[in-house]
């Protein structure tokens, strides 16, 4: 299952908080069909998303991706317009 480095754990923590979401609010990723991952905040999960809590961080990934992102590693790194969020093997 995908897991989460401490700094983003702390990201995503910021993003959502930032954001205004709810509790249960969290982190998305999704595959896309062109390729990549599409990254985006949600108030919630989407039926049959798999979860992964960290502290207050909510991971949501779905169901389709999970399987892509098993030996996954979510962190952050800097990128000239701020940061980044990067998946490394675990």
């Amino acid at each position: 299952m995908l897991t989460l480095t401490e700094n983003a754990q702390t990201a995503v923590e910021t993003l959502t908080t930032r954001a205004g979401l709810p509790e249960e609010g969290g982190l998305r990723i999704a595959e896309q069909d062109s390729g990549g991952f599409e990254l985006a905040l949600v108030a919630e999960p989407a039926p049959g998303d798999d979860v992964v809590a960290q502290g207050a961080a909510r991971v949501y990934v779905d169901q389709r991706t999970s399987q892509s992102l098993t030996d996954q590693q979510l962190d952050v790194e800097p990128s000239g317009t701020g940061t980044a969020f990067t998946l490394t093997r675990q």
